[in-house]
């Protein structure tokens, strides 16, 4: 994996929709950092090192969160739990950070990259993606960027199953049904003509 990015925050006073206001019109994105142990700090941070951090590492990287505050500054890993978007410009408006224990796993969603060609999509199949991202249970360190599910050998009416999905050392998939992650279904066409 890459090296650890980071992002440096402030510790806020003002809290409310008014102070809120006030924040994002200086370019500032108002947050709160909830610690593991169940504090809540309130923060604020600029916009465009979130929005960059955000678009290359999103909510399944651990990363240093610098918080500066009244005592100094210190260093917590970090993921960006929860981000609210402005509804109609490009622009971040909240956004919550939660700080992980390196040594205990977490719980966390990592998306799915298909790869290859599936057998039935030669013969005419239609490909269904049924889950875009996996929920995996891992340490915070060892987070997947994604999982890549290679379809090549997938047949129509065949799907690869979540249990069947091989992923990396150290990374378990948390589910409670053995669901399909994706599958290849017959064209609408064909199956229509079997039923007749």
């Amino acid at each position: 994996m890459s090296q650890t990015q980071s992002l440096a925050v402030k510790t806020r006073a003002g809290l409310g929709k008014g102070a809120c206001r006030k924040l994002r019109a200086d370019d500032m994105v108002p947050g709160v950092y909830y610690d593991a142990k169940g504090v809540n700090v309130p923060v604020m941070v600029e916009h465009l090192p979130l929005q960059k951090l955000y678009s290359k590492i999103a909510s399944s990287h651990v990363f240093d969160l610098l918080i500066d505050g009244e005592s100094g500054q210190e260093t917590k890993p970090a993921l960006v739990w929860k981000v609210e978007h402005h509804p109609t410009k490009p622009r971040i408006t909240h956004v919550d950070f939660y700080g992980v224990d390196l040594t205990k796993e977490i719980q966390v969603r990592v998306p799915v990259e298909v790869v290859g060609k599936s057998k039935g999509q030669v013969k005419g199949g239609q490909l269904e993606i049924h889950r875009e991202s996996i929920e995996v249970l891992c340490l915070p360190l060892v987070i997947p960027d994604k999982i890549v599910l290679d379809i090549t050998n997938v047949d129509i009416n065949e799907s690869i199953l979540i249990a069947d999905v091989v992923l990396p050392e150290g990374v378990k998939a948390v589910y409670d049904n053995n669901y399909a992650v994706i599958g290849v279904l017959a064209a609408a066409a064909e199956a229509a003509g079997e039923g007749a």
